[in-house]
């Protein structure tokens, strides 16, 4: 077993998100200000040293491995080198930070499939650099211990609560292809985590069908079972990292220091799932055993995009577009930076 990682180091404040949207209309008049504070002052008061600049990093709270980077600083010290901070931002789900990309509030994030497709059609600035390897099992269709319903097909006329324009929107749509049923055939009912489990667990819906770690949870907490997941081939479930074209263009290194850090991070935290969960179950507010069940389905080994890769998030974006929840068809690759490029 490899030793325990270096202790939390403390992190930066994050600032609020999307505060520089609402001051840009008074950027003209703030500019201006501050060019004739500037000229006064640099008159009478010694020049500072130039402050060091950061890499801005959007996060989720059940995005585990950067949790546990946060948590430990590891990533700290390996920008240190290169002249970099780290600022880590957290956002309360992938649309948000989708958006605090876009305005320039972060330089990289991380997400799942969907809400990078949403962005893109909205004209969202980004650009696809690394995927973590497919994690099919790490979302799935939920049905109470007791429920008379044992196969997809059984589904027919049943409701289902899900979120809607998630990943797991596209597994349902997929499994019931799979199994001779189209969405028309069921009664989706769009809900997000919170009030999808409250659903679920009240029987006022017949299934759920969710990603980790609410899937874990509630099939600790609650004895719910699995009725179809990912697998086999039906879905990969990757998780992207993005980032501002510009950053990412200028500061290739910073990258790469990314990249490697969440590699070591990863094969640390996938042979030591315990004593990983018990170091982010507290960050996380989940039972230790909830996050272990979830990290065991995730895989944490960043790669840069391929085109195969792009093929596959392409797929969902037409399937989405197909179902009208975007308005318009998008080209994934236009948003790419591919290993080769």
């Amino acid at each position: 077993m490899l030793p325990r990682p270096p202790a939390p180091a403390e992190a930066p404040t994050p600032e609020a998100p999307f505060w520089r949207s609402a001051l840009r209309h008074f950027g003209a008049a703030l500019l201006a200000v501050a060019v004739i504070a500037l000229a006064v002052g640099l008159l009478s008061m010694p020049v500072k040293a130039q402050t060091r600049p950061e890499l801005r990093i959007g996060y989720q709270k059940s995005a585990s491995l950067f949790v546990l980077q946060k948590a430990q600083g590891t990533l700290e010290k390996r920008l240190a080198p290169l002249g970099f901070g780290v600022k880590w931002v957290e956002f309360p789900a992938g649309p948000q930070l989708l958006e605090g990309l876009n305005v320039g509030a972060v330089d990289v994030g991380y997400v799942g499939e969907a809400p990078p497709i949403f962005a893109q059609a909205a004209g969202a600035r980004f650009v696809y650099i690394g995927v973590d390897p497919a994690a099919p099992r790490a979302e799935a269709i939920l049905v109470a211990k007791d429920s008379p319903i044992q196969s997809v097909a059984d589904l027919k006329g049943k409701k289902v609560a899900l979120n809607k324009g998630s990943n797991v929107h596209y597994l349902l749509v997929k499994q019931l292809e799979k199994n001779g049923l189209k969405l028309s055939d069921i009664q989706p009912i769009y809900l997000p985590p919170a009030d999808g489990r409250a659903a679920f667990e009240s029987r006022n819906v017949d299934a759920w069908v969710i990603w980790d770690p609410f899937q874990a949870a509630a099939e600790k907490a609650g004895g719910a079972r699995m009725l179809a997941d990912g697998t086999p081939d039906v879905v990969n479930n990757y998780q992207y990292y993005l980032g501002e074209r510009g950053f990412v263009q200028k500061n290739p290194k910073v990258v790469q220091a990314l990249f490697a850090d969440a590699v070591e991070q990863g094969i640390w935290l996938k042979k030591n799932l315990r004593q990983a969960a018990e170091l982010i179950a507290p960050l996380q507010g989940l039972p230790v055993d909830v996050v272990e069940l979830a990290l065991s389905r995730y895989e944490f080994n960043v790669k840069p995009i391929t085109r195969e890769v792009a093929a596959d998030q392409q797929r969902i974006a037409d399937t989405f577009h197909a179902l009208k929840l975007i308005p318009k068809p998008i080209k994934v690759s236009e948003a790419v930076v591919f290993a080769q490029d």
